[in-house]
């Protein structure tokens, strides 16, 4: 069986993106325990102790064709310093996900993740020809739907009752997503906030 998309790793300024694998263990693990994001109840970050395990899940859906799972890198520390995947993949009709995202608590409202995402939809639709990207999160969540909704996606719906979480309650799970025809303005939204001079 053949997997898509192939392995690949993206580079910008900040990060880089790489084929998750348990070398990044000990990084990721010391990154789930800062901020203690494993006790936020509306996510789905693993305890420190279970970042194996999550590596294993991950890599286990990458052999079954349905995830491809990335460790970020931050670039000045060199160090891993979070998650996200290429998921729910759709070959025959060229769609993603991306999500599972999580980041250190350290790195985040840095231009890490923006530039991150910008590389993961720019392979997306320049290389791989998707014809949309979605990305998904928990209703509650605002921090994360905000963040989606500065890159530019947009709100397709709401799914009730999507999913049961560890703690018992039931996601309702807000749904985005950037099409093929809107990459280029949404392209051209992400560099300027990369580049725009910061106050």
């Amino acid at each position: 069986m053949t997997i898509w998309p192939d392995l690949f790793s993206v580079e910008g300024a900040h990060v880089l993106a790489v084929p998750l694998s348990m070398e990044h263990r000990d990084d990721l693990a010391e990154a789930a325990a800062d901020g203690e994001l494993h006790r936020l109840w509306y996510t789905m970050v693993p305890r420190p102790e279970n970042v194996g395990s999550e590596i294993e899940r991950r890599l286990g859906l990458r052999k079954a064709g349905s995830m491809l799972p990335f460790a970020v890198i931050d670039k000045a520390s060199g160090r891993a310093v979070g998650m996200t995947s290429y998921m729910n993949i759709d070959a025959p009709n060229r769609r993603v996900e991306i999500g599972s995202t999580w980041y250190r608590q350290s790195v985040q409202k840095t231009p890490l993740n923006t530039e991150c995402k910008l590389l993961l939809l720019q392979h997306a639709f320049e290389t791989l020809g998707c014809i949309c990207v979605e990305f998904r999160t928990h209703f509650m969540n605002m921090q994360s739907r905000r963040a989606i909704e500065r890159l530019g996606a947009k709100l397709d719906g709401i799914l009730r009752s999507n999913m049961i979480m560890a703690n018992g309650s039931i996601r309702d799970t807000a749904v985005y997503s950037v099409i093929a025809s809107e990459w280029p303005a949404v392209k051209a939204n992400l560099t300027w906030q990369l580049e725009k001079p910061r106050g």
